[in-house]
């Protein structure tokens, strides 16, 4: 009988008979206690009225107070879980009952000294509150010390005593995660030092990251200041590389605003991260509203620069959009991205090549584009070294070619993706691009002249008396051609960076070209943009640069991203300088002296001006260029190219060695 009863009484039952029984000595305990303070401590000073008063009220003072808790709840509360809304209970049980208890003893027994009805209040509420909250905290102590030993032992470092710092602390104390234990926080604000958050010390700037690290034997780094300006974030996250220690970081400053801010919102720290500048964002709004029913043409459109244009470009309601590139699988790949996403979107895929003038008339006077980004080209540099020819033949050739079709079927507007290699050129790719811009260039001058019928169309084996002008009136144009120069593009398919992450992954070593060897780098996104921005202001024959920062050494991105991988660069893994590639210089220039440099109203867009030339000259020189490409002349493609191309200076100048073999 008695185990049956036992079983009928709930755990929280249980815990609110003991509550009851407590309360009610606490009740009686807190006023007793203020006289015993108003007569000095001192029992046996308490005059008799006054003991006698609280005796004789202390039985209806209970059963009121009992009733009163019971009323607001304060014994179906789940204490565990004890906030704000239990604060304000005890504060409003307390109100009440000290009301009723003043009036009342003062009616009933006579007046009782000031002192008893101000701190008797104040001491039922301590004691009252203290009970119920110690529960909970004794429960999160106890499972505290249960996650801590759940987690790993990795300590973690915070950079950053912020808002975003104190939320990522809270976000690991609280879950259940096995990231670690953060135990120390660095931030450069003097006033913070010796301070702490949430119980976290905060042991000094950011001088003492390297000893903070070997003190408090830190595994892992999160770097929480989203708002910090790109030099300091450099600057930090290379005292934190230096470390060997896992790296992650908070993607933005979004992240404080809307309070979403936790540990699943740090990420492992990118090499962007590491390039000294701010992320370039253009306006792109006037861009995407020229877009709009327009119909588009990406030439190369599956690459990476290619694939990200079809994106953006897809997402802003062309009229058509054209995707064209001489491979399948890459033009399948993006095909089936954009048809997914996009399932309202007019495209059309096509493949072929920018040296097949029937297959580029063919498309252009069928689908008669508006608006053509010229992404297809040849860029390996070594690749195009031991294939000159082939440069000759995709990169001048197929940019004239493809130029040429656009205009005679009113394209618009014509924007060649161009590289920071062709500038005072040392490699055939380079110049074969520079020689991209000055065709893009003559084109503009004939079309502003009212020339354009006097630009010959170019065909291989083509016999001399076929070279002949276009008819006058077959031919009017009005379309715009501007170039874009792009840095090294990080992420791009060839990029440094995916041969680096390859062979760290392959245990080494990892191969850099010469230790002083620098780059200007940019983000697909940020080489998009300029291209879609060149595309509105391009008046025509300009060259538009990015203002990419300071170039970065390669041999810096190489120990960085070995760091992030969590390798210490020379010792888990190494590096071997294996010498400049034939073709390669030390440092990429974004204009020659020639160009000059003129801003744009954008202050990240630079344009350099067109270097003048013989442009009617430069038809037949470029004739010859072809038909030296075509005959697989290597010698006189190279003699032919610099020729026409002033400031190529190659370092693996073929036409010299050819000619001492001869």
């Amino acid at each position: 009988m008695r185990e049956k009863i036992k079983r009928g009484i709930n755990h929280w039952q249980m815990v609110t008979v003991y509550l009851m029984i407590y309360d009610a000595i606490v009740l009686n305990l807190s006023y007793f206690l203020a006289l015993w303070l108003r007569f000095d401590c001192r029992y046996t000073a308490i005059p008799q009225e006054y003991f006698f008063s609280f005796l004789k009220f202390a039985p209806i003072y209970t059963i009121f107070s009992l009733i009163i808790f019971w009323l607001l709840r304060m014994y179906k509360s789940i204490w565990r879980f004890a906030s704000y809304t239990e604060l304000l209970r005890v504060t409003a049980s307390t109100a009440i009952t000290a009301i009723f208890h003043g009036i009342l003893i003062s009616l009933l027994y006579g007046r009782m000294p000031i002192s008893y009805y101000l701190i008797g209040p104040v001491i039922q509420f301590i004691l009252v509150l203290t009970v119920r909250f110690s529960y909970r905290f004794i429960l999160f102590q106890r499972s505290m010390l249960e996650s801590a030993k759940a987690k790993s032992d990795a300590n973690i470092m915070i950079i950053g005593a912020g808002n975003a710092g104190r939320m990522i602390i809270q976000d690991l104390i609280r879950s259940d995660r096995s990231d670690g234990n953060v135990v120390c926080i660095i931030d450069d604000n003097r006033n913070k030092w010796g301070r702490y958050i949430e119980g976290v010390p905060v042991v000094g700037g950011r001088d003492t990251i390297l000893s903070a690290v070997e003190k408090y034997k830190i595994k892992k780094i999160f770097f929480a200041i989203p708002s910090a300006p790109a030099d300091e974030k450099k600057e930090i996250l290379n005292l934190c590389h230096e470390t060997g220690c896992e790296l992650k970081s908070l993607p933005g400053i979004y992240q404080i605003a809307n309070g979403e801010v936790n540990v699943t919102d740090l990420k492992d720290v990118a090499i962007e991260d590491l390039l000294g500048r701010e992320i370039i964002k253009l306006d792109l709004e006037p861009v995407y509203k020229m877009l709009t029913g327009k119909t588009v043409m990406v030439t190369g459109g599956g690459g990476s620069i290619g694939s990200e244009l079809c994106r953006q470009i897809a997402s802003h309601s062309p009229k058509l959009l054209i995707i064209f590139d001489v491979y399948e699988n890459n033009a399948y790949a993006i095909q089936q991205e954009l048809m997914s996403k996009y399932p309202n979107l007019n495209l059309v895929v096509l493949i072929g090549s920018v040296r097949d003038s029937g297959r580029l008339q063919e498309v252009f006077s069928t689908y008669k584009p508006q608006i053509v980004y010229h992404a297809a080209a040849h860029k390996h540099v070594p690749l195009m070294e031991v294939s000159p020819c082939e440069a000759i033949k995709n990169n001048a050739i197929g940019t004239y070619k493809t130029a040429h079709a656009a205009m005679c079927n009113g394209c618009e507007r014509f924007v060649l993706i161009s590289t920071d290699k062709a500038v005072n050129p040392t490699n055939i790719m380079g110049a074969s691009k520079r020689l991209c811009e000055m065709i893009i260039q003559t084109f503009d001058y004939m079309v502003k002249n009212h020339r354009e019928n006097e630009i010959p169309q170019l065909h291989a084996h083509q016999p001399e008396d076929s070279w002949e002008p276009h008819d006058e009136e077959k031919i009017k144009s009005n379309t715009r051609f501007c170039a874009v120069r792009f840095g090294n593009v990080l992420g791009s398919n060839g990029s440094v960076i995916p041969l680096f992450k390859q062979q760290i992954a392959q245990g080494g070593p990892v191969k850099v070209t010469h230790p002083d060897i620098i780059r200007y780098f940019m983000l697909i996104p940020e080489a998009c943009g300029l291209v879609l921005q060149a595309s509105v202001m391009g008046k025509g024959s300009e060259i538009y640069v990015l203002d990419m920062g300071e170039p970065v050494k390669i041999d810096t991105l190489a120990r960085n991203l070995i760091r992030l991988s969590g390798k210490v660069p020379d010792v888990d893994i190494k590096i071997e300088y294996i010498g400049l590639r034939p073709g390669e210089k030390l440092y990429e220039e974004k204009l020659m002296a020639e160009e000059g440099l003129k801003t744009t109203e954008n202050k990240k867009i630079h344009i350099g001006q067109p270097i003048p030339f013989e442009y009617d000259g430069f038809f037949k020189d470029l004739k010859k260029l072809m038909e030296a490409a075509y005959n697989e002349d290597e010698a006189e493609v190279y003699e032919l190219t610099k020729s026409v191309v002033t400031t190529f200076h190659p370092t693996n100048d073929k036409s010299k060695k050819l000619q001492t073999i001869a």
